[in-house]
């Protein structure tokens, strides 16, 4: 093969390579760093440790989560703090990885040390959330 051939041909090979990864990164949005809209009050609690063996400093919390519309539950992961979501109303969008979901009222879903996500409220209307997660009490 001659030197110009391989030339040319790298060339295009580069080509699609720039096209593809832009193609992949167009539309994606950056993760947000910081929470905005978002107001969490805490439900119920209880303390683990005397109800099961090996859960000492660890609780059972229920949170009520409401995200106004545009607002933003920054990325985040759940090492260590395993939850359950379940929507009450209105609607939100989740992020994890390159998945998108939209998720509305009367929906759940679970989130495990493997996720890595964050949440927006792309709607007109708040979205009320009950998330229910095994969580570590601080010392």
């Amino acid at each position: 093969m001659s030197r110009k051939l391989t030339l040319k041909l790298a060339n295009c090979f580069l080509g699609l390579v720039l096209i593809a990864g832009f193609g992949s990164a167009h539309g994606q949005q950056a993760a947000p760093t910081e929470t905005k809209g978002v107001r969490v009050k805490q439900l119920a609690a209880v303390d683990l440790g005397p109800e099961i063996e090996g859960m000492k400093g660890r609780q059972l919390r229920m949170r009520l989560v409401t995200i106004e519309p545009g607002g933003v539950y920054a990325v985040h992961n759940q090492i260590d703090r395993p939850v359950t979501v379940y929507v009450v109303s209105g609607t939100i969008t989740e992020h994890r990885g390159n998945m998108v979901k939209e998720y509305g009222a009367g929906e759940a879903w679970g989130e495990t040390k493997e996720s890595v996500h964050w949440l927006e409220n792309k709607g007109t209307t708040p979205t009320v959330m009950i998330d229910a997660d095994i969580f570590r009490q601080l010392p």
